[in-house]
């Protein structure tokens, strides 16, 4: 259609980021809109992120999960920063800190729960990632 208008600054190194962090449900409530405030400022303060509009965040409650074999009191948060492909190790590293201490510092805590958190960064293949705007 011809509202569409095509993204074509890959090549140029934009992002395009996606972060998406998962939780078990049994963390109970989950501050997801100041998190998504101060992730969002947190990774934008990089330099990788010339556009802040960019970066897509969301938070997804699971229901549905398990953590080990043994029946324990165990939780987690797991977060993902999809980006497209060519980014350092150290630039990696150092955006995956500055997610890991948001979370760090907003998740929630219950008594007798281990809670584990984690954060990856996942390469998007720049020769297949589509992306408009309309």
């Amino acid at each position: 259609p011809s509202n569409f208008k095509k993204v074509d600054n890959f090549e140029s190194g934009f992002a395009m980021p996606h972060l998406i962090v998962e939780y078990s449900q049994n963390l109970g409530v989950f501050p997801e809109a100041q998190a998504l405030i101060e992730l969002n400022e947190a990774v934008t303060a990089s330099p990788e992120f010339p556009d802040e509009s960019e970066l897509k965040s969301r938070f997804v409650l699971v229901d549905s999960f398990a953590i080990g074999t043994m029946p324990a009191q165990r939780a987690f948060v797991h977060a993902q920063l999809h980006l497209l492909s060519g980014r350092t190790a150290e630039v990696k590293q150092d955006l995956s800190a500055r997610i890991a201490e948001v979370l760090r510092r907003l998740t929630p805590r219950p008594a007798g729960v281990l809670v584990q958190l984690s954060v990856q960064i996942v390469d998007m293949d720049r020769g297949s990632y589509v992306k408009e705007r309309f």
